[in-house]
């Protein structure tokens, strides 16, 4: 009951990790001369994850290039942090809920 919606909940949450730390290695560059801004393919990779691939990284198209070749713009990176928070605490709410089903179910139901 538990094990396919918990697997498919971890691994979301593993790829939100993965984009935390490359939205944090963004930001950690963007001062950097020539760096690039990387990121997921959020919905190509929860797809690889659910079938056990690891995620890989993207350059991202379209930013606008300062004069020393990067592209980060700080702004949109922290618009990613928050996206990705509002997505770690739906999941870690889901998961709790599916933690508190087998909780009930082990403890006879919840007492009706």
């Amino acid at each position: 009951m538990l094990d396919g919606m918990t697997a498919h909940l971890e691994r979301y949450m593993d790829l939100l990790s993965a984009r935390q730390n490359l939205v944090a290695s963004n930001i950690a560059n963007a001062d950097t001369p020539g760096y690039k801004t990387k990121d997921l393919d959020f919905q190509f990779e929860f797809m690889g994850l659910v079938k056990g691939q690891h995620p890989q990284t993207i350059e991202v198209d379209g930013l606008k290039e300062k004069a020393d070749g990067n592209n980060v713009n700080v702004d949109r990176e922290a618009r990613m942090l928050a996206e990705n928070a509002l997505r770690f605490n739906l999941a870690s709410t889901l998961l709790r809920g599916q933690l508190k089903l087998v909780q009930e179910a082990i403890q006879g139901g919840g007492g009706a």
